[in-house]
């Protein structure tokens, strides 16, 4: 309740789209369930269940994030009792890949420093 603001929800509803939550919300959510529930999250891949707070940047036009390279799966109330029942994160994810390197962070940091050598440079002229 304290992060999605939530009060009653339906056991087959999707967590992410009925409540907003997304992002950093989503992995306090997540983190706060696992201690609460005693849950070992350690199979946990966050890009599956919530989009990447904040991705619209300079890099994401050239590289897509971890989560717009999978389809996402909903996560229902039963979903997380399930998970709670069996004490660890039991959903099953399909064959993907990830780049190990995140080109887009890189393009982003390449484009930010470029900005502030650009304002040293022109404050010093």
């Amino acid at each position: 309740t304290d992060t999605t603001g939530v009060e009653s929800i339906k056991s087959n509803t999707d967590i992410a789209k009925y409540t907003g939550c997304y992002g950093d919300d989503w992995h306090e959510m997540i983190d706060e369930f696992s201690e609460l529930f005693s849950v070992d999250i350690s199979n946990y891949l966050w890009y599956f269940h919530t989009r990447e707070e904040g991705s619209s940047s300079i890099g994401g036009l050239f590289f897509k994030s971890p989560d717009q390279r999978v389809e996402l799966i909903k996560i229902t109330p039963k979903d997380l009792f399930n998970i709670a029942q069996a004490g660890k994160w039991n959903i099953e994810y399909p064959e993907h890949f990830i780049p190990a390197k995140r080109h887009d962070f890189t393009i982003n940091t390449v484009v930010f420093l470029a900005v502030i050598i650009g304002m040293v440079v022109w404050w010093f002229l």
